[in-house]
């Protein structure tokens, strides 16, 4: 159970110092949609301080544990996975034209290739992506045609999308 004493320090601690150490956060965040997880993890940490009143300096003390929360908070984003949308992907496919019938062809050679490719490597990736891109059907509907989830079905694509990517950077 916490004490008083320490509930009192805590609470005297946030209204003197919240807003400066939101704008300390902020200004050192991707994303704002964290503030609040990351604000409650410092507090939480002041609040198991065993002897909160050898702290001298409580203001330098609270940004110090908000250093360091926000430098766990940084380890465990840079080892989380990306996110790829594949829509945001396959918008980026649409917008390459070309206007020379010659540069028509050598991209659908490319695109054949590529097929081809992506078929050898997984052959459940290029058929979802095939259903996905050139039959327009839902992930839930490739899903039930291939007696998957949706969730798998996404992972395919997912799959599919990557395999496009590194293979396209790969011959540029």
């Amino acid at each position: 159970m916490l004490s008083e004493t320490r509930r009192s320090f805590v609470a005297a601690i946030e209204k003197a110092h919240s807003v400066e150490l939101r704008r300390f956060l902020v200004a050192r965040l991707r994303d704002r949609a964290d503030l609040p997880d990351l604000v409650q993890e410092i507090y939480l940490r002041v609040l198991r301080l065993k002897d909160h009143e050898a702290i001298r300096n409580p203001q330098a003390y609270l940004y110090t544990i908000a250093s360091h929360v926000l430098h766990q908070y940084t380890l465990r984003r840079a080892a989380a996975p990306q996110n790829m949308d594949p829509l945001e992907v396959v918008n980026a496919l649409q917008s390459v034209t070309a206007a020379d019938p010659a540069e028509e062809t050598d991209i659908e050679q490319r695109i054949e290739m590529l097929g081809r490719a992506l078929e050898h490597h997984s052959p459940r990736a290029y058929a979802v992506l095939i259903m996905y891109r050139c039959e327009g059907l839902t992930l839930k509907e490739i899903g039930e045609r291939l007696g998957v989830s949706s969730v798998m079905a996404r992972k395919y694509l997912m799959i599919a999308i990557k395999y496009c990517h590194q293979h396209l950077d790969g011959r540029e």
